[in-house]
């Protein structure tokens, strides 16, 4: 049988796609770059991959007519502010493509919406639902609150505030009442609703056990790491504050933490648990949930991260428009090493930024950092998923990757930190050598200023940095 599969590269579709491979489906993985789309090479029998866009209809031909299930993974929480339009339009023309083949039942996760006031991120779910249930299919709609595990948004901004602040004055919306639900929970019912007949154009709220207030999720997650942590409610602090809140302290970019706090006010409790009975699952409960993510940290087990999602960065177009670097117009900084052991090197460059650094003068880095979350950029703090494996649209701190391959020696990253233009870092092993090329296009003048007011310190760090790759 022929699984479409839409959103193969986000954080629930790349968990999803070896479930649905080890059980027997051809899998057509639905991505708008294949660039971006890494499979590990197990999966690759099993799958096919078609370069789509929905909101583009000319591309939706690529779509095989003989699939008989689909998931529904597509979700847009912040890449525009008109995105409850164009996930409405991308809704309708996924129901329309889909009516022209044979499949039979489609799967879409969305968020709880059980509450009479509904953010625009909720209410842009209800809706798309709305819209996939006007097909010639059948549809089971799985509404999902707070999502426990390693690389979701959530967990990841939990994990930020209770390791970095040991008394928190937090909004009042840490008050809402919510139902988290472990990664692993999710998948389980995504893969066991396709083709089961009792959730046939029917939707419902999936949750775990427990119904805790955002505030005791976090008191929940200090107590799991031992920690000691105070939090006070401040009842005046306006969701405009709340959002830099969220966005000074944490990995979340400031678009996705204003959607999140519209969100967070809306409570997320599950109407009725009938799911796990006609389904067979029982969910684990938060502590559970939270010492399963803890392993998979600790052992280097993280599937999938939000950090990886184009979301996360400046990006909101195909990395395609930025792999080929260009000459006209830019200032580039190039230098050459000589290479003693070239898979060390390889070695090296494949562990940079992250938990690794950037091996020479790391506070430079930190600083500059800094002052672009201060502009409104990324910082930093997104760190990278895994600490010596790179693909293509993975995110290593400010940067994002165009292209690695490990066998030609090569590493492309773009930075989405705040620029007054657009910047390349490339490193590439030829012959022995190692170069390293730091290209930058600058906009108007302030671009040229720029450059010229950071020369000093690229001669610093970039110096630094190709000596000891080299080494």
């Amino acid at each position: 049988m022929k699984i479409l599969l839409t959103g193969a590269t986000g954080y629930i579709g790349k968990r999803l796609l070896p479930v649905l491979v080890s059980k027997g489906y051809t899998v057509v993985c639905c991505v708008r770059d294949k660039i971006r789309f890494s499979p590990p090479e197990p999966l690759r029998k099993g799958i096919e991959v078609v370069e789509v866009d929905f909101l583009k209809k000319e591309s939706l031909s690529a779509i095989p007519k003989d699939i008989d299930g689909a998931y529904y993974l597509m979700h847009s929480m912040s890449t525009s502010t008109e995105y409850e339009k164009l996930e409405l339009e991308a809704a309708r023309n996924f129901r329309e493509t889909l009516d022209r083949t044979q499949v039979r039942h489609v799967v879409y996760l969305s968020g709880m919406i059980n509450d009479d006031s509904l953010s625009k991120h909720l209410s842009s779910r209800k809706a798309v639902e709305w819209e996939l249930g006007k097909g010639d299919y059948h549809i089971t709609t799985l509404r999902a609150g707070i999502i426990i595990g390693s690389g979701s948004a959530s967990f990841e901004i939990i994990r930020d505030l209770v390791e970095k602040l040991p008394v928190m004055i937090a909004p009042r919306w840490l008050k809402t009442r919510c139902q988290p639900i472990a990664i692993k929970d999710v998948i389980d019912f995504l893969d066991k609703t396709l083709f089961e007949e009792k959730t046939f154009d029917k939707n419902f709220d999936i949750g775990g056990p427990d119904i805790y207030t955002y505030k005791q999720m976090l008191l929940g997650f200090a107590h799991a790491r031992g920690l000691k942590r105070h939090i006070g409610i401040v009842p005046v602090m306006t969701p405009k504050l709340s959002s830099y809140w969220l966005y000074f302290i944490t990995s979340t970019s400031y678009r996705l933490a204003t959607s999140l706090v519209s969100s967070m006010k809306v409570e997320v409790v599950a109407r009725d648990d009938k799911i796990n009975h006609i389904l067979g699952i029982a969910p684990m409960d938060y502590p559970t949930a939270l010492r399963r993510t803890f392993s998979a940290i600790e052992t280097n087990e993280v599937v999938s991260s939000w950090k990886d999602s184009l979301i996360s960065g400046r990006i909101n177009q195909s990395l395609s428009a930025f792999i080929n670097v260009p000459t006209n117009g830019c200032f580039v900084d190039k230098r050459v090493r000589k290479v003693k052991d070239t898979h060390k090197t390889i070695d090296n460059i494949w562990r940079i930024g992250g938990q690794t650094g950037w091996y020479y003068a790391s506070w430079l880095w930190k600083i500059r950092g800094i002052l672009d979350k201060f502009n409104g950029g990324v910082g930093l703090r997104r760190g990278r998923t895994h600490p010596d494996r790179i693909d293509p649209g993975d995110s290593v701190d400010f940067w994002r990757v165009l292209y690695a391959n490990r066998k030609e020696g090569r590493l492309l990253l773009f930075a989405e930190m705040k620029l007054p233009g657009e910047a390349w870092l490339e490193f590439k092993i030829d012959d022995g050598k190692l170069y390293q090329t730091a290209t930058f296009r600058p906009k108007g003048l302030w671009g040229r200023l720029y450059w010229y007011s950071v020369v000093p310190f690229h001669h610093l760090i970039f110096n630094g940095l190709v000596n000891q790759l080299a080494k």
